[in-house]
């Protein structure tokens, strides 16, 4: 009797181990019903809670939870990365183009693809770790991207995460990814999303843990908001991540106004939300709210900030014990957090949830490295094409290549970024392109801002002087803008930068190139807005590559030599100087950004150039529409071109009698197209009541009757636009009684 007792107990523990894998207890029967599929999800996590103790409770609340072996809850880390493809496992993956590249292709299809083919290789890449029994950091289904922050300012080191300038392009963008991750599944979620920063969160990177942003309900509405009401209420994206700073004196974390007011009672959000990275202690050590860990928790799991990364939740069983916070506001908590797993299918059986099933074999495969291609060409942005100079010849004799981003696999990576097998630079994109046929002759030339070790241009001028064309590969680098980073050098500080200007040691350099008597193209790498007045002046071509990724290098030479026609646009504004700028700290949104900038910038929001034209005609608007009814737009395109191309087709409102702020203009529909040479399509909008509505400054958005004027083209309307055709401009009336939309 006493073997089989024995034997019994042995047999529990292996399937107590062994389900401890896939997240099931070995209990069965009708008691445990948090591991019936069969039961609602609502009774399932019920269940669980009530069979946890606090301390249990409140270790599942930090973003390193460990495993509760009593229940079979494996260990789980929340924290995952997978802003342009699945980031730092450890295992090689498909690296897109950083964030504001894949917004300048303008093409949501595009990234609900990468999205697609991300969140398959995330599901993949975690299944092969639970293969492994490895539940660390980054192993998991819960991703902390996307970065929807408006870049309202280009001296912002981690603008180059986010989908740009426009509120309307970041939620479409935005949306398009979150959909791409959490798939179709009725009942499982393939991966989650995670709209951060959540809201008003734009640097400096240097003062992020204790800057408290000054906004008023206008901006905050206008522009700070939509792009995660999109996310949240439209796409139901999983979860939110609060920001490191303050709004209104409160910390993001703790704010009544965005966590309590707005995400929970005004959006109905329903998911979970996670703290930045050491945002908690920030309630004490930096904004100085809260007196110590205790109380810093307790605030903020009292406005709904169900998960900290970080360290300071595991004073929420003091908090709960010395009354700070009810025990019920824990079980809130961990109800959100226990639903996402649940939804990922991690308390059943593994062959119920399809995700599992995915293969190592999907990462990196085929599609997904055509994806990274298409969308590293679609991101290409044509800023200068005088006298043709582009597309090159393939027919020369000898092409010259320098610069710092020429042969630099960093520089075409981005930040959060993950590896892949194999990156392209340019200038093996240039010498895959051509083959042994014409001589390539490359040297570095100057670092990104500095001339150490010495330039020797003599040497340059004997090596290169024969070359039938020159290519610089300059601009920026990852290693010069991110998060928070040591860097303290000329025009950067801290992440950010202090000048928006191209290093100077790099327009001098070209400067010499030019001075050689050969065409110079200008290939630039950054991750935000470069002033190039020099080069825009002197030099016929610029073309701007962003971070592209793994492909990048393919991708430009494609351009390079005419055998992809680009059509990417700016999502930022590129100014001339900060001179046009506000100060950095200001949040203000008057004088920024191309919705409220009434200077002349270097080259505006929404532009690019093709190798080929277009011409627009029949803009087809009723001349009066109902307040508070859709509206439709509709616009023929022509390629006017000898050769096929895609254009991005911009669609722009303004309300030109309207009193109070409203924008100068404002994108509110796009898409990219493809059409062969002489090839004609009709393109079709629906605005929305609250895409007609405008925003009056104590918050409120209102659509009132009165005149609206709508542009669709290829680029912002400005005065040459319309003259060109590349604009066609329509005026109605919107009539009828004024129309209340939800306020946020």
């Amino acid at each position: 009797m006493q073997k089989r007792c024995l034997a019994l107990v042995a047999l529990l523990l292996i399937r107590t181990a062994s389900s401890a894998q896939t997240g099931l207890i070995a209990q069965t029967g009708p008691a445990v019903a948090y591991l019936d599929p069969a039961r609602p999800m609502a009774e399932r996590i019920h269940d669980l809670i009530s069979r946890m103790t606090l301390e249990e409770k409140v270790s599942q609340m930090m973003n390193t939870s460990p495993a509760i072996d009593r229940l079979g809850i494996p260990a789980y880390n929340w924290w995952n990365e997978g802003l342009h493809g699945v980031a730092r496992t450890g295992i090689h993956a498909t690296v897109f183009p950083q964030a504001i590249g894949m917004a300048a292709t303008f093409d949501k299809p595009a990234l609900f693809k990468m999205a697609t083919f991300t969140s398959t290789e995330a599901r993949a890449i975690h299944n092969e770790y639970l293969r492994r029994g490895d539940r660390g950091i980054y192993t998991g289904l819960t991703f902390w991207t996307p970065n929807i922050n408006i870049f309202r300012d280009p001296r912002w080191g981690r603008g180059q995460e986010t989908y740009g300038e426009d509120p309307y392009l970041t939620g479409q963008m935005g949306m398009a990814l979150v959909k791409g991750f959490q798939g179709d599944d009725p009942k499982y979620l393939k991966i989650t999303a995670c709209a951060k920063h959540f809201a008003v969160h734009s640097g400096p990177e240097s003062s992020r843990h204790v800057f408290d942003a000054k906004v008023s309900p206008y901006d905050l509405c206008d522009t700070y908001l939509p792009a995660f009401r999109d996310l949240v209420v439209g796409a139901k994206v999983a979860s939110v991540m609060c920001a490191y700073n303050a709004y209104g004196g409160q910390p993001c974390c703790g704010s009544d106004l965005l966590m309590t007011d707005i995400l929970y009672d005004k959006w109905k959000f329903h998911g979970y939300v996670t703290s930045d990275c050491g945002a908690i202690d920030d309630f004490y050590r930096g904004h100085k709210t809260s007196r110590d860990a205790a109380s810093a928790s307790a605030d903020a799991v009292l406005h709904g900030t169900d998960i900290e990364c970080g360290s300071s939740y595991k004073s929420l069983v003091t908090a709960v014990k010395n009354g700070l916070l009810p025990e019920k506001k824990i079980d809130e908590s961990l109800s959100h957090l226990l639903e996402i797993r649940f939804r990922l299918g991690m308390f059943d059986p593994p062959a119920m949830v399809k995700y599992n099933s995915i293969p190592l074999s999907e990462v990196e495969s085929e599609p997904h490295q055509a994806q990274a291609l298409l969308m590293a060409r679609e991101s290409i942005v044509l800023l200068k094409n005088d006298h043709q100079t582009l597309p090159l010849s393939k027919n020369i004799h000898k092409i010259a290549v320098f610069g710092p981003n020429a042969d630099n696999p960093e520089s075409v990576l981005g930040n959060y970024n993950g590896t892949p097998t194999r990156i392209v630079t340019v200038l093996q994109g240039i010498k895959d392109k051509l083959g042994g046929a014409v001589r390539v002759y490359y040297a570095k030339g100057p670092d990104y801002v500095s001339d150490t070790p010495a330039v020797d241009m003599q040497q340059i001028r004997d090596s290169a002087g024969d070359a039938d064309v020159i290519v610089f590969v300059g601009g920026i680098s990852p290693s010069l803008e991110g998060e928070e980073m040591p860097v303290k050098t000329e025009g950067f500080s801290g992440g950010d930068r202090t000048s928006i200007s191209l290093p100077k040691v790099q327009t001098e350099f070209m400067k010499e190139l030019q001075a050689m008597g050969k065409p110079v193209v200008f290939v630039m790498m950054t991750g935000s807005a470069l002033s190039v007045q020099w080069e825009n002046a002197n030099l016929p071509a610029i073309v701007n590559a962003w971070y592209g990724g793994q492909s990048a290098g393919t991708a430009v030479a494609d351009v390079l030599f005419g055998d992809y026609n680009p059509a990417g646009r700016l999502p930022v504004t590129f100014y001339k100087s900060v001179d046009q700028l506000p100060p950095f700290t200001d949040y203000n949104m008057e004088g920024r950004t191309y919705r409220y900038f009434r200077g002349e910038p270097l080259y505006p929001f929404g532009y690019g150039l093709s190798y080929t034209t277009f011409g627009y005609s029949n803009l087809r608007v009723p001349s009066i529409s109902p307040v508070g009814k859709p509206l439709t737009v509709s616009v023929e395109v022509t390629n006017t071109g000898g050769r096929e191309g895609d254009e991005v087709v911009e669609l722009y409102l303004k309300h030109p009698d309207m009193q109070g702020r409203t924008p100068i203009r404002a994108l509110e529909g796009f898409e990219r197209i493809h059409l062969g040479a002489g090839e004609k399509k009709t393109v079709r909008f629906t605005l929305t009541p609250r895409q007609l509505s405008v925003v009056k400054e104590n918050g409120d958005r209102v659509v009132l009757p009165g005149k609206l004027e709508i542009y669709a083209g290829g680029c912002q309307p400005s005065e040459g636009a319309v003259k060109m055709g590349k604009v066609l401009t329509a005026h109605l009336a919107l009539t009828g009684d004024k129309v209340s939309i939800e306020t946020l």
